[in-house]
Formats: structure tokens, sequence, C-alpha cells
């Protein structure tokens, strides 16, 4: 019997939201929330916000090396053992905030924090949305990923009240506390490592005498045909179709799509991380609140769009689309259009800010498949941390070069987007295993 139509039956989407809600916790409480930290912690004598600033620089250089080890153990291991661990980690470092007193001890604590994210963020997290779906894959990601965002609208406010009535050092313990709850419970209640422990296929069609959810918590290791690897938790998986990682890196797409995220996250990091000192440039203090709170919101809004039209039309070429869009919100908010230019950028920026994030797991997935996608994607996503660490810095520094106005930062950013849209181009086809093969 086939499940294939019931989709509202299907475990599938209890996994998505069960994603939903892990991603929210954890991009809220790290991501969204390095501001409230920095500034924190540069309001005290030991710390400069020069200091502060590099310590999270390095939360994302070490999640991005981290992510390496992280897919190996995911690709091979039941998730929920390493989202549980990230968020143990994550919690310990976040509590631990309230106690550092050199600049050694903060860059210490700040790259277990940034190991502990990358083991409870966007690698287990994609990995196993990848596995459960397949002709849906655009819209589970899109719901799934909306984590990130509503973590920035729901979380931070909430942080910024308990850090402003209790003091940092209060908020700090309780915010790890609120990691743990957010994450570790629903990831062991609703989240199963793949379709075939409970004895179903990708999308919902039954296996013959697979697993049920009952035997599901109880499988043990099975012994991989090509290359011996132990793999506990997996069920009965078969051998999933795609690419090695070994033949992945030597592709066209791959070189085009792992570069081209370096200089796009370059530019939406960094475009993000000044919003408010651009707003402030047009606005009053009260409207520059409201006016930031434009791009999460429609981050939100715009990642759910798209993982829609992405299900109707071309995967690249709605990337590329979004791509342009990108730079062309970036060039308006550099020109100084105003009010509502400001707004319109703002909104603009945001629909693509959720949908770049979305598209990178979905195009790697698309692309090379499902057999070392864990591996692949961390591989890219380690690139792309470059960009990451280094957007909010270069556009500073190129801020204070411009006299302190933000035109030249965001012309910039759009500059490195457009960088990111010629690699992404370059890359060609989204099939080139496939399509050389027929050639």
């Amino acid at each position: 019997m086939s499940q294939e139509h019931a989709t509202t039956r299907y475990y599938g989407w209890k996994i998505v939201a069960a994603i939903l809600f892990t991603l929210t916790f954890s991009s809220g409480l790290s991501f969204y929330n390095h501001s409230i930290y920095l500034n924190a912690l540069a309001a005290t004598p030991a710390f400069t916000v020069e200091s502060a600033s590099i310590a999270v620089s390095l939360f994302f250089f070490s999640g991005g090396i981290a992510g390496l080890f992280v897919a190996k153990w995911v690709q091979n291991y039941d998730p929920r053992y390493c989202l549980t661990g990230g968020a143990v980690i994550s919690a310990s470092a976040l509590a631990s905030l309230s106690y550092v007193t050199t600049v050694p001890q903060l860059y210490a604590v700040y790259c277990i924090f940034g190991m502990g994210f990358s083991a409870s963020s966007l690698i287990p997290a994609t990995t196993i949305v990848a596995r459960w779906f397949k002709r849906r894959r655009a819209m589970a990601l899109s719901i799934a990923s909306t984590g990130l965002s509503l973590g920035g609208v729901v979380l931070t406010p909430l942080c910024v009240l308990l850090v402003e009535k209790l003091s940092f050092q209060t908020a700090a313990p309780i915010m790890g506390f609120i990691y743990l709850v957010g994450v570790i419970p629903v990831s062991w209640i609703w989240l199963r490592p793949s379709p075939e422990s409970m004895g179903l296929r990708i999308d919902g069609d039954l296996v013959d005498g697979g697993l049920t959810d009952k035997d599901s918590s109880s499988v043990k290791p099975i012994e991989d045909a090509d290359k011996g690897e132990r793999k506990h938790g997996l069920g009965s998986a078969p051998i999933e179709d795609g690419l090695s990682f070994r033949e992945a890196r030597v592709t066209r797409f791959f070189w085009g799509i792992a570069p081209a995220y370096v200089f796009l996250l370059m530019a939406q990091v960094g475009g993000i991380a000044h919003q408010y000192g651009l707003a402030r440039e047009t606005l009053t203090e009260s409207q520059t609140a409201l006016a930031v709170a434009i791009l999460p919101v429609m981050s939100i809004v715009g990642r759910l769009l798209g993982g829609w039209i992405v299900d109707k039309v071309a995967i690249r070429q709605f990337a590329l689309f979004i791509m342009v869009l990108q730079i062309f919100a970036l060039v308006l908010l550099a020109s100084g259009a105003g009010v509502w230019g400001l707004c319109i950028g703002l909104a603009l920026f945001g629909c693509t800010v959720g949908n770049l994030l979305m598209l990178q797991p979905l195009l790697i997935a698309e692309a090379f498949g499902l057999r070392e996608y864990a591996r692949i994607f961390s591989v890219a996503n380690l690139m792309s941390s470059w960009g990451t660490a280094a957007g909010p810095a270069v556009m500073g520094y190129v801020f204070a070069l411009n006299n302190e106005h933000y035109s030249g930062a965001y012309l910039f950013a759009a500059a490195a987007g457009g960088l990111g849209l010629i690699l992404f181009a370059a890359g060609g086809p989204l099939h080139p295993v496939t399509q050389e093969k027929a050639a």
C-alpha cells in the first residue's frame, strides 16, 4: 500500500515541525543573539567591541571546521545524538560567558560555542529533512528552515528583556538552559533518523517488512556493504543514491556553488549585521526599531513562498533570480532613497535572506543526492563560513573608510553578491555528472 498522496499522514511532516522548533532555539540563541552578547561583553572593562567582534568571527570559523566532523557523525549514526551533544556544548558555553574575565577565555568559549552550534543546527537538521523528502523536499526544507528566522523574531526580544531586567551574568545561564529545553526533548520525542527506521520509504511509501516506529529506538548497528562502516540507529536503510564526496568535489557545479556562497553570505550576513546602523542614518530610534523588524519577518514570508515556487520551476533559475534580487536590494539600500526606499530595500533583502539559506542545502541535495550529502554540505558550509565571519568586519571597515556612511559598505556588499552570482552561474548545470555521461 502506498502513502504517496497521504502527505497529511506522512510522519515526515512531524519531522519538519520538530526541526523548525529546534532551529528556532539554536539560531535564536546563537546567530541572532550575537549582537546582544557583543554589547553586553563590550560594556565590561575586560572587553572592547573589537575583541568581542573577533570572538563572533571565531564562532563561525570554529563551527565551520567542526562541521566536517559533525557530517561524519551524522552520515554514520543517529543524528539525534549529534543534536543532543551540540545542545549540551552550546548551552554550557553560553552559560560560561557570564564567567569569562579575559580575552583568551572569551575566544576559547566562543570557539566551543561555535562547535556546539554546528552540531545542533543546519548540518544534522537538513540531513534529516533531506532523508525524509524527495518530491516535496523544497517545501519541507523551506518550512523547517523557517526556524532560523523565527528564532530572531521570537527569542531575541525575549533575551533582550532578560539581560535588561536580570543583567547578562544572570541571564546567560538561563539562556543556556533554554537552549537545552528547546532542542533535546523535541529531538528525542518526535525526530527519527530516517523513513526506513519507521518502516517507510522516502516520501511515505511503505517498506515491505520494514521496521515500525516502536522498533526504531532499538535498532542495532548495520554494516555498510561498501565501506564496512558501523551505522547506528538508521534502521534498514538502503544504500542512498547520489555521488560520493570525492566524485562531487571534482564537478564543475561543486566549484560553482561552494565559492559562490562565500561571497553571497558575506554580503548577506554583513548586510544583516549593519542594518541597524544603516537605518539610524535615516530614521529616528523608534522608527529604526520598527524598520529592523522588516527583514526577519520578510525572511519568513520569502522562504515559505520560495519553497512553494521551487516545486514549480527549475531550482537553478530560481536561485539565479534570488541572487539578482539580493544585489538589487543591496544597491537600493546603498542609494539612500529615503524612508520608503529603505523599507522596500529591507523587505526585498529579507526575502533573499530566507531563500538563499534554504537553497544551499537544497541545491546540494538535488545535485549530488543523499549518499554523502552531510559531508558535501559540511565542506561547502565550511567555505561559506569564511564569508559569514568576514562580512560584518569587512563592511565595518568600508564604512570607516567612507567617512562613516553606509552607502559604500552596502555597495561593497552588492559587489560581493555579484561575484557570488557570477561564480554560481559559471558552475553550469545542476547535474553535471549525469549530463557529462550522457554526452
